[in-house]
């Protein structure tokens, strides 16, 4: 996955492609008075169960990490030092946050992120988990960069150009790495996010916990649970 953000606040042209129409359903316009984001990502694979606990400023772009539940131990870093010396150990952290938080956020990647394709599929496509027909994106990545580069994702959108659901393909494999729905779609401020992934088999789920919002008014926005 590749992460190139940018500035928070983002012009939209007048005609808007549909990559920017998605982010636009999400709130991308006002992701600019958001100061802080704190979050819980968890994931269910079979049997096993796992979470992060993250805080992050997108305008400084730091990052801190709260572990995985086991350690009440923090490490915050900035996103620009990561190729500083002495950096290494932080990589795999920031490629979990990567990771965690292209599941929070995805949408407005579609617009921040460089050097992505993101084409409408002229032939409506079959849902990979309700199996219903609709309209699909690909979102394909560049072959290098990134901690995962070649990355593609298939969008299969509901008609107010919110992600219902979608496959990702790791480093564009034509088998799917993950299908899973976009559900619980909750308005936190002045953007709107989708909190619980259910897989097709009932063996995988991403979903989110614990989310608040620091805006630059001051106010904090918490979700209740």
């Amino acid at each position: 996955m590749l992460c190139l953000f940018s500035r928070a606040e983002i012009a939209l042209s007048q005609e808007p492609s549909v990559g920017e129409k998605i982010a636009q359903a999400y709130g991308i316009g006002g992701f600019g008075e958001i100061e802080e984001i704190k979050f819980t990502f968890n994931v269910r694979k079979g049997e096993t169960e796992a979470q992060r606990s993250w805080i992050w400023q997108p305008k400084a772009d730091r990052v801190t990490y709260h572990g995985d539940g086991k350690t009440d131990k923090a490490v915050t870093y900035y996103r620009k030092d990561l190729s500083s010396p002495g950096s290494e150990s932080l990589v795999e952290i920031d490629s979990h946050f990567i990771n965690d938080q292209y599941w929070l956020i995805f949408p407005f990647h579609l617009v921040w992120d460089k050097d992505i394709t993101v084409k409408i599929d002229p032939e409506k496509g079959k849902f990979p988990i309700s199996g219903r027909i609709g309209r699909m994106v690909s979102v394909v990545y560049p072959p290098t960069g990134g901690y995962t580069p070649g990355d593609r994702y298939d969008l299969f959108l509901d008609d107010d150009n919110t992600i219902a659901e979608w496959i990702y393909r790791r480093g564009g494999s034509e088998i799917p790495t993950v299908s899973a729905a976009w559900e619980d779609n909750r308005r936190v401020g002045p953007i709107m996010l989708s909190l619980n992934h259910p897989g097709a088999d009932g063996k995988f789920r991403v979903w989110f916990t614990g989310v608040e919002l620091k805006l630059s008014s001051g106010e904090r926005i918490k979700l209740d649970e």
